[in-house]
């Protein structure tokens, strides 16, 4: 059942990668409001594992003004229906250069549930083979690097990894017993 109707919508902001629409709603005591919502197409997420070790990209993050740790990544925006593990195996291999022989399903999250409809498909990506990176123009000073899981868990307790979306997917894997 629903808790909330929506009375009107309106897109209020849109680009190739994003939507903003602000809705106005009406809760069950009958309190009216406005709700902003950002639609994006789903993502997926890829944990690349090889003997013990995890690859990780490294990039520029313009909102915080850093670069940060994260795990591979990415959505086509022009293609949101895309099969998720096709998806899964290109970016790999545009963002790392490693292509696996198996890909995993791990699983689907929500990103942020409070303003967002976007989703993300997670997947483990085992016996990998090395070949050359293929970035997009806007991962422009992309990196990929190898570090221990057991380094990669360090890094996250310690607050230098603090992508949600990569500590999420680490953490669901593990928790399936994957890793």
């Amino acid at each position: 059942m629903k808790e909330i109707t929506t009375l009107d919508s309106k897109v209020v902001y849109q680009n190739k990668w994003m939507t903003v629409r602000e809705d106005k709603i009406q809760r069950q005591s009958g309190n009216s409001g406005i709700y902003s919502v950002v639609e994006k197409a789903d993502f997926v997420i890829v944990l690349p594992i090889e003997d013990e070790h995890i690859y990780l990209v490294e990039q520029y993050r313009y909102p915080l003004e850093k670069r940060c740790l994260e795990l591979p990544q990415g959505s086509w925006e022009e293609e949101p229906n895309a099969d998720p593990a096709e998806l899964a195996a290109s970016e790999l291999r545009e963002e790392t250069g490693l292509v696996a022989k198996q890909l995993t399903y791990v699983g689907f999250q929500h990103l942020a549930t409070g303003y967002s409809s976007q989703g993300y498909h997670i997947f483990l990506a085992t016996g990998l083979e090395h070949t050359e990176t293929d970035l997009d123009e806007e991962e422009e000073g992309l990196i990929s690097q190898k570090v221990s899981l057991k380094e990669f868990e360090a890094m996250i307790i310690e607050g230098t990894i603090t992508d949600a979306s990569s500590v999420n997917a680490y953490g669901l894997a593990k928790l399936k017993q994957l890793i």
